[in-house]
């Protein structure tokens, strides 16, 4: 991240730590006499690493992940709607993955989960909590599949649904912009697996997001152009996703969490010990992961969801897993009725 940088290193780690923390870009240029253009530069090249080494020390440490929650946020800016997908382990309250996209629809989803998968170890139970979006389960369906072994030769099509994956879904309604209720569903699992995965994660009694709503609320406070209007990073996606990286990468790895007094890399076993800013922004990835990097980007450009040209069979091969989730928990609820 530093290379062709003729400020002092020091200058840079202090505002790249105070941008993670929320500090507004005009302030840092008023403050250290810096250009405006020559901070930006400093946030994007910053996020660049920060995604490196997210992809080096998070998605390859291959986590038996327990309790997944996900979420997205809408974002206003000056050339239209922005949406973050974002998702988080909840006993280590680390951050998996995140995705910044113009258009809110199933490739967000399925990227964002496509990224918790890529953290997860191997086949486990695993609670996935999301909120009413009903591209959701769908891409957890798709993301968390395993190859069959069937025969002495498995054939490469032959894949399966993770057998002890859970899925629940919050559904909030609003009335005039007050909560009205709540609606707690386990689209696929049973109750005692449910009852398993919150206890052993220590994340509440029921289904919920509350734990992705409070980091949501965390990415709110301290990427500065989603709490003000500014003239420069709400015209374009760039300096959200980089803000994103620098945020979550800072957040992992070197602020300590108020209730674990750890940080979530230290809890989840990634590190043993907190990370300075400095650490962070001088750490090498081998051109392996950087190979592996620029794929996974070549394949989101390869994708891109703001092309529109999604056909009409795949949203209906999609839909289809949706009302075949419904359908089984609505068949668990009249045999439970009955045997009572």
């Amino acid at each position: 991240m530093l290379e062709g940088l003729r400020k002092p290193a020091e200058l840079i780690f202090i505002v790249v730590g105070l941008l993670s923390y929320g500090c507004p870009l005009q302030a840092i240029v008023h403050v250290f006499e810096l250009d405006e253009r020559t901070v930006a530069l400093w946030r994007d090249r910053a996020g660049q690493q920060c995604q490196r080494v997210h992809h080096a020390v998070v998605q390859q440490c291959q986590l038996t992940l327990t309790h997944v929650q996900a979420d997205e946020i809408r974002i206003k800016g000056k050339k239209g709607i922005l949406w973050m997908g974002l998702a988080m382990e909840v006993s280590s309250r680390l951050w998996l993955a995140g995705i910044v996209q113009h258009s809110r629809d199933h490739l967000l989803a399925d990227r964002l989960l496509q990224g918790v998968r890529r953290c997860a170890s191997g086949v486990s139970q695993l609670l996935i909590c999301v909120d009413g979006w009903a591209s959701y389960p769908n891409a957890i369906l798709r993301a968390f599949v395993q190859h069959v072994k069937e025969g002495i030769q498995p054939s490469p099509g032959q894949m399966q649904v993770w057998p002890h994956l859970l899925i629940g879904q919050v559904i909030k309604t609003q009335k005039k912009h007050r909560l009205v209720s709540v609606k707690h569903t386990l689209l696929r699992g049973d109750e005692q697996g449910l009852e398993q995965c919150l206890e052993q994660s220590k994340g509440g009694t029921q289904i919920n997001t509350a734990y992705i709503e409070r980091f949501n609320g965390t990415i709110r406070e301290r990427l500065a152009s989603l709490t003000r209007k500014c003239r420069h990073a709400n015209r374009h996606l760039e300096p959200f996703q980089w803000g994103m990286y620098v945020i979550g990468c800072t957040y992992n790895l070197c602020w300590p969490h108020h209730q674990l007094g750890q940080t979530p890399a230290v809890v989840a076993g990634l590190t043993d010990h907190a990370w300075s800013i400095k650490e962070v922004l001088t750490y090498k990835v081998t051109p392996q992961l950087l190979a592996g990097i620029r794929e996974l980007q070549s394949q989101v450009v390869a994708q891109s969801p703001d092309e529109g040209n999604t056909s009409k069979e795949k949203k209906e091969r999609a839909s289809k897993y949706y009302l075949i989730l419904l359908k089984l928990k609505q068949e668990k609820e009249r045999m439970l009725s009955n045997g009572h």
